[in-house]
């Protein structure tokens, strides 16, 4: 074993859903040797505790068993022995997500945060990592293998043997296994891959044409070269599924199979807008997370929570970037990124939530609030995603503002790379704020203290109004409306009825999933989890459709089952809120122009 520490890991029984995995430490530490698994994986801040899924574990040495003793629910110390210590275990394997592991018989992924065991003590020496092929017969076909961790001897997508030079470096590699396609392209001297995963017919050139054109802006945005030999992109498409995990060269994103561009059309939908900006959002993290980071990330412990309140200016700043890049890169019409960003202020305003939770206690709080959303989440919390893309945006127009065009927040992020890459140090909690105000020349004390630790609306409609953008805002037209365009027509039509409720269906009749503060159904004393079955002595089945029939102000019969009593409430209709938001460009934008 040329490694200090080695792993096997092999598709044991995919019907199962099973990994089996073997450990080697050559030399294990004189009183004991130290096993955990981490709790978490950076990128997605919650202890998801992944050693949930290990299966008995058992040690051997050259001398026959070693003993282990747990410590705690995920790390184990075995008793002194002489090396090499082999531990062995398996791994249930069936989380559809790019956070854990996934195995069946059309398909394998796997984090090596969910299968492998960090050695304590010895996490900066080299790991040598061997997957196998999985035995013929126990999955559908031939399969091959996807991921960037350097090959010591594997060929391209194969099985094999592959290396790195620390613990942290393993688990920042993701792997694809089973059957995918595979598009090559090349973006500022770069070689990038596209490998996707799951049935599909979407037309996979245009969307490396189009991820080229983003990846080469963002590159150039930061400066050539990139930080990366090679980044491959592992896509899984399916049903119902979304998400994104970003890692230093690759990165796990799984979306809808429709949301795929299709050959013959050229038409941007919006579901292939959605997934462009996934890719965006993802690659752009290569430097906003993985590169520059919180002090708090600077090294990651992952045996627990690590905080910052500075998830805003990591996610909220990448959120603001991904859609900024499409449109800068030319991949998006100036129309359809102001109609996306509408959305955006859409989904905020909705909230009442923020008018209680400030961006940094956002920050601070997702590992118990934002990833563990309840149902009066919508009325507590701000996500730092979307309000802290707001914050971005409005910082972008101020800094262009008060130095009349000449800084932006480009200069923010240049900066903020230059010193990584001279120092590679973390970012403390109050650091950020005085690199922006050095890189720009600008005070934003005041504009720091109202975005970011204050629960006041953004400045936003001046900003935009000063750049070009006129802001208005209307009622939604429906439970769909998301926001975005205008009101079709002028029109006198009455006001939508509304009681102030998120629902879906239920086999009973409508549930309530979310009452939102200061709406007509709170007021009367409905609860999440109620279950409509009557609306006016009928029974309840589309709650827009029924509530169409009433005015503001009228008075509507409901009843309900909470858990299994039956409940009437009596409840006065309101005016659907202008909340829904559409942007008008007087010209188009210069800070969206590729030479902003």
């Amino acid at each position: 074993m040329s490694h200090p520490v080695h792993y096997r890991i092999t598709a044991a029984d995919p019907a199962a859903h099973l990994f089996s995995i073997e450990m080697t430490v050559r030399r294990p530490a004189a009183d004991g040797q130290v096993f955990r698994l981490p709790r978490w994986i950076p990128g997605s801040y919650l202890l998801r505790d992944f050693s949930r899924h290990l299966g008995p574990l058992s040690a051997r040495s050259a001398h026959g068993p070693v003993t282990l003793t747990a410590l705690d629910n995920h790390s184990w110390q075995a008793a002194p022995c002489h090396g090499p210590l082999t531990l062995s275990y398996t791994a249930y394997a069936f989380d559809l997500s790019v956070r854990g592991a996934y195995l069946d018989r059309e398909r394998g992924f796997f984090n090596p945060t969910s299968l492998c065991l960090e050695a304590v003590g010895q996490s900066g020496q080299s790991h040598g990592l061997r997957v196998d092929a999985p035995a013929p017969g126990t999955v559908s076909g031939d399969w091959r293998l996807a991921g960037t961790l350097p090959a010591d001897g594997a060929a391209p997508f194969g099985f094999g043997d592959f290396v790195a030079d620390s613990y942290d470096t393993l688990i920042d590699h993701p792997f694809e296994l089973g059957h995918f396609d595979v598009v090559p392209f090349r973006a500022c001297n770069t070689d990038y891959e596209i490998v996707v995963s799951g049935r599909h017919r979407g037309d996979l050139d245009r969307l490396a044409r189009d991820v080229a054109r983003i990846c080469e802006w963002q590159i150039r945005l930061f400066g050539e070269p990139a930080p990366f030999h090679r980044y491959q992109f592992q896509l899984f498409v399916g049903k119902d599924v979304y998400g994104g995990l970003e890692h230093r060269d690759s990165t796990a994103l799984m979306a809808s199979r429709d949301d795929l561009p299709v050959h013959g059309d050229d038409t941007l939908s919006d579901g292939y807008l959605d997934l462009l900006g996934l890719f965006s959002h993802e690659h752009f993290h290569a430097w906003n997370v993985k590169r520059i980071k919180p002090a708090a990330f600077t090294p990651y412990d992952l045996s627990q929570a690590a905080l910052t309140s500075l998830l805003w200016a990591f996610e909220g700043v990448t959120s603001y970037y991904d859609d900024l890049t499409l449109v800068r890169s030319g991949v998006v019409p100036v129309e359809r990124y102001l109609a996306q960003l509408a959305r955006t202020l859409t989904a905020v305003q909705r909230g009442s939530g923020r008018h209680k939770q400030t961006l940094a206690e956002s920050s601070l709080d997702a590992w118990t609030k934002y990833y563990q959303q309840n149902e009066n989440s919508p009325n507590a919390i701000v996500s730092y995603y979307q309000k802290g893309a707001l914050a971005a945006l409005a910082l972008d127009l101020k800094i262009r503002q008060d130095s009349h065009g000449a800084r932006s927040l480009d200069d923010v992020m240049r900066a903020l790379w230059r010193r990584w890459r001279d120092t590679g140090a973390g970012i403390g909690e109050t650091e950020w704020e005085r690199i922006a105000q050095q890189a720009t020349g600008l005070d934003l004390g005041a504009f720091f203290d109202q975005a970011i630790r204050s629960t006041a609306d953004l400045p936003l409609q001046a900003l935009l109004q000063d750049a070009g953008v006129t802001v208005a805002w209307r009622a939604a037209q429906s439970g769909a409306d998301k926001g975005g365009a205008p009101l079709p027509t002028a029109s006198d039509t009455p006001p939508r009825a509304v009681i102030g409720v998120r629902s879906a269906a239920d086999p009973a009749g409508i549930r309530l999933t979310h009452v939102l503060d200061g709406g007509a159904a709170q007021a009367a004393g409905l609860s999440a989890g109620d279950v409509l079955v009557a609306i006016d002595g009928l029974r309840a089945s589309d709650l827009e459709r029924q509530l169409a029939r009433h005015r503001p102000g009228d008075s509507v019969r409901l009843h309900a089952f909470r858990r299994d009593e039956l409940l009437a409430f009596d409840v006065i209709v309101q005016a659907a809120p202008a909340d829904t938001c559409w942007l008008a460009p007087q010209d188009t934008p210069l800070w969206l122009s590729p030479a902003a």
